[in-house]
């Protein structure tokens, strides 16, 4: 049997937070001089972002604070736990805001999925997201699960990956649900991680419904998957547990040591494509992988867009380019292909084409 995905909807926390918000909460937050401030607006001006989502209300505010303690120092951060605590609440209810838009968009009743796969790197706890859901949803008990944890930015690809084994054994409708809440996991200091991560990472919930068969007017099916491994930048990004909340390794080398391997990777497709759904994890990012397919920023427009909307939520982000390709199909794309990328810790690099059907 094939797979076809054959809905793809989002969902975000209701606290839109402006980069200047943001920038703004994290020098006083980290106790800025004028110089540093200078140096971290030159920082949020480059992202290439003007707007994430949050389910904390406090990044957009100066004092009155709800979850960071209300001084100017944000003294003491919340531990991990507290921070696990909330991430169950939050994640479980925009999780289920995507997956019913998922379903009622592709007139799926909840009890007709038979897998439910759940992605996050942000946060877990047993019973799980994926228990979580079957409840939340009104899901059959019966229904089988799959939980993904700790891939970060590329996760959405083992999902799909698994969907797709899952189809071409058996008759299936399995529900993809990938769910980040980055922002529960500020970290205070002045080192370049800290930094460079707090002006990126927003939060935000993708769902995908994938079929092995299908009678939608309209869908992506699935041709072909790659990966490959960049030894050299295993310790550029990494995410760990910590006693105050996950910490991140980001490395400003990331894009160049991309820009080095990816082409590895490139040269199992042709030359061109129709559309491109390139995880947007960093403006720069997105110029390396430009650069080495040889396509216009305008050609991959919808990438931008969505960083300049959301940020970098991780998992779900390359799902929200997918969605905007998906929901601006007409008939005249009929056949043509997409090529998607994403990249995470390993330093991993994925690949996914698709290729266009609309009736």
């Amino acid at each position: 049997m094939n797979s076809y995905i054959t809905s793809i909807e989002t969902a975000v926390p209701k606290n839109k937070i402006s980069q200047k918000e943001v920038l703004k909460f994290m020098i006083q937050a980290n106790g800025l001089n004028a110089n540093e401030a200078r140096d971290l607006e030159v920082l949020y001006r480059a992202s290439g972002i003007t707007s994430r989502y949050s389910i904390i209300a406090d990044y957009s505010k100066n004092n009155g604070f709800t979850f960071f303690s209300d001084n100017a120092t944000l003294e003491p951060v919340p531990d991990t736990a507290t921070r696990l605590k909330l991430f169950r609440k939050e994640a479980v209810e925009l999780s289920a805001s995507a997956a019913s838009k998922c379903l009622k968009s592709a007139s799926i009743k909840n009890e007709e999925i038979t897998h439910l796969i759940t992605v996050s790197c942000t946060g877990i706890h047993a019973p799980g997201l994926d228990i979580d859901l079957v409840y939340e949803l009104g899901l059959r008990k019966t229904v089988e699960r799959l939980g993904i944890n700790f891939m970060g930015c590329y996760a959405a690809f083992n999902a799909i990956k698994a969907a797709d084994a899952i189809c071409a054994s058996s008759e299936a409708k399995v529900l993809i649900v990938c769910t980040e809440l980055c922002t529960l996991h500020f970290q205070k200091g002045k080192d370049e991680d800290n930094l460079l991560a707090n002006a990126l990472f927003g939060d935000g919930s993708a769902a995908v419904l994938v079929e092995s068969k299908t009678a939608a007017q309209k869908y992506f099916k699935t041709t072909a998957f790659k990966c490959d491994l960049l030894p050299n930048g295993l310790e550029e990004m990494a995410w760990n547990v910590g006693a105050f909340g996950f910490e991140m390794k980001l490395s400003t080398y990331v894009p160049d040591i991309i820009e080095k391997g990816v082409n590895s990777l490139l040269s199992n497709y042709q030359k061109s494509f129709d559309f491109y759904a390139i995880h947007p994890g960093g403006k720069k990012i997105l110029k390396v992988i430009e650069n080495c397919l040889g396509i216009t920023k305008t050609e991959n427009e919808i990438s931008h867009e969505v960083l300049r909307q959301y940020g970098n939520m991780s998992s779900p982000t390359v799902l929200f380019v997918l969605k905007k390709i998906f929901d601006g199909l007409t008939q005249n794309d009929n056949g043509k292909e997409v090529l998607s990328l994403a990249f995470g810790p390993g330093l991993t690099l994925e690949s996914m084409t698709l290729k266009i059907a609309t009736h």
